[in-house]
This record gives C-alpha cells, structure tokens and sequence, in this order.
C-alpha cells in the first residue's frame, strides 16, 4: 500500500513538471524596449542591442514603445534597415509622435499600433533651424519612404507623401501639402493595425499566453548612450574648443587644455566603441593638438602651424561623426559630412564669440583667476604686483619680456610686470603703452 502511494505521488509530481514545463516552452516572449527621444547614434546603438536582446532571449515578438519628433537621418536609416532585417515580428506601438525619422522606423516595423491622439508623418529633412534641405535631401528621403513601405506591404505612395509636398493623392493629399496621419487616418489608410489604449492591449491581441521581457541597459551601455546624444557631445565640443581657446589666452596655464583633452576623451570613447571613429581620425585629431600645442608654448606668433592644427582638429573630430570608410563616403548619408562639418564649425566659433561678449568678465571671474594660479613672484627678483604701485605707471611706455597672448610680461625700467593686450596678440620686445590696470596686472597696447 506504501509502495503504492508513493509511485503515485512520483507520478503526479513527475506530470505537474511537464505541464509546467510545456506552459513555460509555449509561453510568449514579448521583448521591449523604448525610443522616446531625439533619433541619433546612441538610438541607434540602443535598437541594436535591443534587437540582439530578442534573438537571445529567443522572443516570438519585439514591441517597440516610440514616441519621438525624428532626428538624424542616418541613424534613422539604420534603425529602419536593422527592423526590416529582423526574423522576429516587429511591432510598434506610437504612444504619441512619429514625426520625420520616427516615421521613417515606425514604417519598417511589421505591425503598427497608435494611442488616441498620437500621429505618424511629417518626414521632409529639415536643418537644425526646422528649415526644409535641398531637394537632393528630400529625394533621398522620400525614396528611403517608399522603398520601406513597399518591404512592409504598405501603400508606398502614402510613405512617399509624408516626405513629399507636391505630390497629389486623391482623398489623402492636397499638392502643396506634406501628410501626417492621425490615428483614425492611419488605420483608414492602412497604416495603422488598430487603435490601443496601451502596451497590454496590444499584449492582449496576441493571446493570453504571454511575457514581457524589457531591454536592460548595463552602466557602460547606459554611459554611452548619453555620451551619444547630441546634446552632450555637442557641450563636449564647446568643451575641447574652449579649453584650447583659454589656453591661447593664458599660455601656460595648463588646466584649460587639460579639461579640452579630458572631453576630447569622453566625446571620441563612445564613437570609437561604436565603429564611427577609427584610430586614424582620432590620430588626425592628436597630431592637430600637437600642432596647436606648439604654437602655443614654442613658436611665436600665429600662422601656419597653428592653422594646420586646427584644420586637424576639425577635420578628427567631424570625420569621427560619419560612418565613412577612410575617405569613400560611398555609404555615408547625403549631408551628413557636411553636417558634421557644421557643427564642429560652430562648437570652434562658440568660445570666441562668447569671449567677445563677455570676455573681461570671464577673464575677471573667480574660475579663470584660480585656474590661471601664477607662481609667488618676490620684489627683490624685479618683480612688481602691488595694485597701489600699478596706478603711477599708466601712461608709460614699456618693452614686452614676453609675447603677450593675451597676457605675458612687460618691462619698464628695470622691473618686470604682468600685463595684458586685452584680447591683442603682441610680440615678444615690441613697444607698448600702459593703459589702465585690471586686478593686479597692467592693460597695454602697442605703440
């Protein structure tokens, strides 16, 4: 009787195993993840991870939660290329925008779902001022629409009027007009599968057989992807450009030019972990640095080694942002050198026009006075920085010991003072005039 009471307990025991095993090997793997900002490298790099999160978690479907106004075509692009290539279903709830590029992805996936009130459309390529590229942009773009609808089986011409004004379709588009859908639109014109309250819905409609494994980000990935926005690696640009600048200010003070390579660093590690920056063109960016360096602290004036340094710089840095292959740009996106080009450009230009704005005030300020710490100079070494000494010499003439970049050293007498050109570049043994007096040293300007 034992034996028998336990071969069944073995046998019901043995059974609740299978049929717990048979419901976990046909339980759905829904894998997740979220695009809810700007569309540039580290959304990119995020889908990418995400889609190799699916396939190893061996998921039956991949929901993409997206709510973005667009950004960058390129990622776009490649966002769009990675969703049509995938074996697993895709499917894309808009919780509120699919605007420009998110359209653009939002076409690609296999399944579109819309929250009331949310819209899909809007693709024309606009600059960083909302205005409308040239044409051979818009082309591409709307190619780049159309061929996506035509892969997912969707009305192509519809994709091809979201980036396209002076199409005509009838009942769908005016000519002058660029399309954007709403959710009852979409679904009237079959871009939209249904509309949903929210992500369980759409679960729902799949069966009830199912489980959500979200997207998780490790601490490096997550360094990453905020190294990659936009906006930051456009400060890390002010950054390296600004820190160089200072030092052109105040030669030898070190800590500027310390803080432009650290953000240097920060703003290359994530493109080279990435694939966009190879060794040479962070090599171009060094040598650049070299060169400014040199003009700096070892040959006088301003010319061509400093101009060649920051054609390098430039050149590095802007190179590191496109996908080229040394110098084919045969599969880079149209405009995006150009684009890259622009932004460096601007980054460069940002500290001297805020210098020209402000410039005495960040010369005066706390912060550039305690990074620009000059060593204790002593009387009887024919050294001058009393402030109630200073105020008898404006008006005499007086030698630079120095070249002043601004700042540097002048003679008058036998004593050496510390002046500044107030934004001039003069000479080392050039005649000058003293002028006035800032803080504890003198304003001068040549003769």
């Amino acid at each position: 009787m034992s034996l028998l009471r336990n071969i069944c307990t073995a046998t019901l025991v043995f059974m609740f195993i299978i049929i717990n095993n048979f419901k976990a090997n046909s339980q759905q793997i829904v894998y997740r993840f979220v695009i809810d900002q700007e569309i540039g490298p580290s959304m990119s790099k995020l889908t990418e991870k995400a889609l190799a999160g699916a396939e190893k978690a061996k998921a039956s479907f991949i929901l993409l939660n997206l709510d973005t106004y667009g950004g960058a075509v390129d990622d776009a692009d490649k966002i769009r290329t990675l969703l049509l290539k995938s074996k697993i279903p895709t499917l894309v709830f808009i919780k509120n925008n699919a605007a420009s590029a998110g359209a653009l992805i939002s076409i690609a996936c296999d399944s579109i779902y819309m929250a009331s009130g949310s819209t899909i459309g809007a693709a024309s390529v606009v600059n960083q001022s909302g205005e409308l590229m040239p044409e051979k942009y818009q082309s591409y773009m709307r190619k780049k629409m159309r061929a996506t609808a035509e892969e997912t089986g969707r009305n192509p011409l519809i994709a091809e009027g979201m980036a396209d004004e002076k199409m005509s379709i009838e009942g769908v588009k005016q000519e002058g007009k660029i399309i954007t859908l709403s959710t009852d639109e979409a679904i009237k014109v079959g871009y939209c599968n249904s509309k949903v309250s929210g992500e369980n819905e759409i679960l729902k409609k799949l069966g009830s057989n199912y489980s959500i494994q979200n997207h998780s980000v490790s601490a490096i990935d997550a360094l990453i992807l905020f190294l990659l926005k936009p906006a930051i690696s456009g400060f890390l640009l002010l950054i390296v450009f600004g820190g160089i600048f200072m030092e052109f200010k105040a030669p030898g003070t070190f800590l500027p030019i310390l803080i432009s390579a650290l953000a240097a660093v920060l703003y290359f590690a994530p493109l080279y972990l990435e694939g966009l920056a190879a060794n040479w063109e962070i090599a171009i960016f060094i040598i650049g640095l070299i060169l400014i360096l040199l003009e700096i602290f070892i040959i006088p004036g301003f010319g061509v080694t400093g101009i060649t340094g920051i054609v390098f710089i430039v050149s590095g840095l802007a190179l590191a942002m496109v996908r080229n292959l040394v110098f084919d740009f045969t599969f880079v996106p149209k405009g995006s050198f150009p684009m890259a080009l622009f932004i460096v450009s601007l980054a460069i230009a940002s500290p001297v026009v805020l210098l020209l704005l402000f410039g005495k005030n960040i010369l005066d300020s706390p912060v550039f006075n305690w990074a620009s710490v000059k060593p204790e100079l002593n009387a009887n070494e024919g050294f001058s920085v009393k402030g109630a000494d200073l105020d008898e010499l404006v008006g005499h003439n007086a030698t630079t010991e120095t070249d002043l970049r601004p700042q540097g050293k002048i003679k008058i007498g036998h004593n050496i003072f510390d002046a500044n050109a107030d934004g001039l570049f003069i000479e080392k043994n050039t005649k000058v005039k003293v002028i006035g007096i800032r803080a504890n040293y003198l304003i001068v300007r040549p003769l």
